[in-house]
């Protein structure tokens, strides 16, 4: 009879390596359903039946059902919660602290390089004016329309022009990336992230700011912070009129962190210029949102900015299934969220493997 039991609520395992590698450790296997990685529906009863006396949670982004308290408190022997993502933010992690249980992510760089790739992409596609022009040309519009010109964005030795200004909020990783990838043009970057040291900026190439400072002085602010009850919300009106009015906003981060019908209400009355957009309030968008109805003043994606060739979530599969394996054999994952939570469940499970 197999000693761990580990639910997968949310599976994603293409190669299907994952699960035979948790089977021959001794493991019994339960697996969510498909249809639970949908953004809409309730879940959670059905959850809890899955999760008793489950050991370890695993799987991917479950936006439909979180992994909440309920869930968790359905077995009294559970140890982790490990995603094959980077956002934790389907997880209640301060319950999950409160009751001894590690949550574990994985930012792997397949993931959070491309979230930076992407944020780039939009930048370039608005300021380039790059959608107009060739949909202005396809429709046999007259050869070239002025009204399509766009924004040059490096700095230039010869003349001195100084280029744009890029605000970046949130100095980890994918807002490091951000800053190495366009360090080569030459225009001023300025970021903010209070919880970095100070030579994390130097190391960038970006120039330490406040908040206040980054949307008054910004060309494009780029926002990349994880969903906390700090960052909920943290940009609305009150920040949008701090910026520029023909600047632009980008979110890759997550929906939450932007008061929506603020940011709306902003585009509509030309508060800021326009506002790249791969995360949403509430997901998929609704039909009859007024984001839908902005024109070239958005550019939107569902919530894939991650999803490209040459990447995938397999590196976070894997590195999710090896912290379930590491937590089952009562040791640390080196991947641990909830770092505060270490000592507590040390003194629980430390040392004791179902192995």
């Amino acid at each position: 009879m197999a000693k761990a039991k580990v639910f997968i609520f949310a599976p994603n395992d293409e190669k299907g390596d994952s699960h035979k590698k948790l089977e021959d450790n001794g493991c019994e296997l339960v697996l969510g359903k498909a249809g639970w990685h949908n953004p809409q529906g309730d879940n959670e009863a059905e959850m809890v039946s899955m999760a008793q006396g489950a050991h370890a949670l695993v799987g991917t982004s479950i936006r439909s059902s979180p992994i909440s308290q309920e869930i968790m408190k359905a077995s009294k022997d559970l140890r982790v919660v490990a995603k094959y993502t980077i956002g934790v933010d389907d997880v209640d992690v301060d319950a999950a602290t409160e009751m001894g249980i590690m949550v574990c992510h994985a930012p792997t760089e397949s993931n959070w390089g491309g979230v930076a790739e992407g944020t780039i992409t939009g930048m370039l596609t608005m300021l380039k004016r790059t959608r107009e022009r060739d949909r202005h040309l396809k429709s046999g519009g007259e050869w070239r329309d002025l009204s399509h010109q766009g924004t040059y964005v490096g700095s230039r030795e010869m003349d001195g022009y100084p280029g744009i200004v890029l605000g970046i909020i949130g100095l980890g990783r994918i807002g490091t990336r951000v800053a190495k990838l366009m360090k080569p043009w030459g225009m001023r970057m300025i970021a903010c992230d209070p919880y970095v040291p100070d030579e994390k900026f130097a190391e960038a190439g970006v120039e330490k700011v406040d908040l206040a400072t980054l949307l008054r002085e910004s060309d494009v602010v780029t926002l990349h912070v994880v969903l906390t009850k700090e960052t909920r919300h943290m940009m609305g009106m009150a920040q949008f009129s701090q910026m520029k009015k023909d600047a632009i906003f980008i979110n890759t981060s997550r929906g939450y962190c932007v008061n929506e019908p603020e940011l709306t209400e902003a585009l509509e009355n030309d508060v800021i210029s326009g506002a790249v957009l791969d995360v949403f309030e509430d997901e998929p968008l609704s039909m009859d949102s007024p984001l839908r109805k902005l024109g070239d003043k958005v550019i939107m994606s569902p919530h894939m900015v991650s999803s490209n060739k040459g990447s995938g979530l397999h590196p976070g599969v894997v590195w999710a299934t090896s912290s379930v394996l590491t937590a089952l054999r009562g040791e640390v994952p080196d991947n641990v969220y909830n770092k505060e939570v270490i000592e507590q469940w040390k003194s629980r499970f430390g040392g004791k493997s179902l192995l």
